[in-house]
């Protein structure tokens, strides 16, 4: 199996996407290629077909390179619980929660087993693996303890490109001091630079390019242009980087944005609609009166309950619902939004029970036992008989009154439920917005209440466009970027 390694001079240079377009580049070559990522620490997950956990970025590269995502690709992944410890997820399952210390102690040497055995099996059926590395390859501090980095690079003896973001300033400075900090055998293993989100006049950058050609011994592979493309982001940061809001919106949904959000890739549809402004608002800001709110899910929902109640949005939220608003809450948001959270364990922090924002009728216990499942359904509301996918992931069960005055949403229970009235929704499916004709009748709701004319329903899932943006990505990339040498 040939290996083609993407590292990057920090977090968020890009790497994800590279490594997205080069995996789609040679799926069209006819290749059989695999995305990887040893250790992952991102809060978007993706449920397998065989409820296994592993991060979205990987998936989504993994409908790059045509194939279905599987937790080989990303054997571990860590999601930040927010009080300096995360949950562990091996293989697809969470293994137990750890801070930084205790993690290294108790599964490095296990980690890079299930790594190795990973890479083992995916060398059976593919042909070429694309490995993204995570962050820098050169933080000292860390590096002897890097799972994911240039001690991948190194087994694999891949081809490695190194990715930097002219966007931030300082690109030379970023490129020359990460080849100065990597060991000769790391350093050996770098093909190529590859300068991403530049904007600009190109004959201005070439002499810079042909000094650090020069300079490093490297060959610049290519300049990526800035790409207005959505791109799931790994981590929250990511949402500072998004693209700017649309002139002339019908609609604007905010979506809240919790100090432990989790799945946010979630409304990448309802962004990509050209009448909905979506936008991110946090706890401490000014709610208004958008014509949606959405509670995301939470990794610790617990804590981020306690956060809305603490910065006045918990009552900002009552007022909207009494002022005609809409809420949606989506996993640990439908949690937020139910009557109370018991955590008899004490598995998000302190045991106790938590009345939640009495909006929705249920009350959570959160439970050892992880809920991770692709789903399949139908709808019943606010359309009856539209076929639903998505996936679950959360550590808790919600229990609803036998005579509840609400509707179920789907044929199966306890997947989500909407007041008479339409304005406060909950479900636990991930995934849900992605069902084109779903996503639309419920944006049509809200277009109605506004007074505006119906969107056709006739939509395909979100699923083509994203296939469309791989393309696209892919064209763009390749137009840039000469692998050439690195693809026989």
């Amino acid at each position: 199996m040939r290996a083609i390694m993407v590292v990057g001079t920090s977090s968020h240079v890009g790497k994800s996407l590279i490594t997205a377009a080069i995996c789609r580049i040679l799926a069209r070559r006819g290749d059989r290629v695999t995305p990887f990522k040893g250790q992952n620490m991102a809060l978007n997950a993706y449920v397998t077909a065989d409820g296994g956990e592993i991060g979205h970025a990987q998936a989504v590269q993994a409908w790059a390179a045509k194939i279905e995502p599987r937790v080989e690709m990303n054997p571990i992944l860590l999601k930040p619980q927010g009080d300096m410890t995360s949950q562990v997820i091996i293989n697809g399952r969470a293994v137990g929660r750890a801070g930084a210390d205790d993690y290294y102690r108790q599964y490095f040497d296990r980690g890079w087993q299930e790594i190795q055995a990973s890479l083992s099996k995916l060398a059976t059926e593919f042909d070429v693996v694309v490995c993204e590395g995570a962050g820098s390859p050169v933080e000292v501090n860390l590096k002897h303890r890097d799972l994911t980095n240039m001690r991948v690079a190194k087994h694999l003896n891949a081809k490695t490109f190194l990715v930097a973001d002219i966007e931030r300033g300082g690109v030379f400075a970023q490129i020359v001091g990460t080849l100065a900090l990597l060991d000769e055998d790391e350093r050996a293993l770098i093909k190529g630079i590859i300068i991403n989100k530049f904007r600009g006049q190109r004959s201005l950058l070439d002499p810079g390019l042909t000094w650090l050609e020069d300079y490093t011994g490297i060959p610049v592979l290519g300049v990526i242009p800035w790409l207005q493309e959505s791109f799931p982001a790994e981590d929250s940061l990511g949402l500072l980087e998004r693209a700017p809001q649309k002139k002339y919106p019908e609609l604007t949904i905010a979506v809240l944005r919790l100090p432990r959000i989790a799945n946010f890739t979630d409304f990448d549809p309802l962004d990509a609609e050209p009448t909905v402004n979506l936008k991110y608002v946090s706890p401490q800001e000014p709610l208004g009166h958008p014509d949606a709110v959405i509670i995301p899910g939470s990794k610790t929902t617990i804590a981020d309950l306690a956060t809305l109640t603490e910065n006045g949005m918990a009552n900002a939220l009552h007022y909207y619902i009494q002022t005609g608003g809409v809420i949606f809450g989506i996993c640990g948001g439908m949690q937020i939004l139910g009557e109370a959270i018991d955590d008899p364990a004490g598995l998000e922090g302190k045991a106790g029970n938590y009345p939640g924002l009495g909006l929705l009728p249920g009350r959570t216990v959160i439970t050892p036992g992880k809920i991770t499942r692709q789903c399949q359904c139908t709808s019943l509301f606010p359309q009856a008989g539209l076929p639903i996918t998505g996936y679950e992931i959360h550590q808790g069960r919600t229990h609803y009154p036998q005579n509840m005055n609400h509707h179920q949403l789907f044929d199966q229970p306890n997947l989500g439920i909407v007041n008479q009235e339409l304005s406060v929704w909950g479900t636990y499916l991930h995934g849900l917005f992605d069902n084109g004709a779903w996503r639309r009748v419920w944006l049509n709701n809200l277009r109605n209440r506004r007074g505006l004319p119906s969107l056709p329903t006739a939509v395909p899932s979100y699923q083509e466009e994203r296939e469309k943006t791989l393309d696209r990505l892919a064209d763009v990339v390749a137009e840039h970027l000469d692998l050439s040498q690195f693809l026989s």
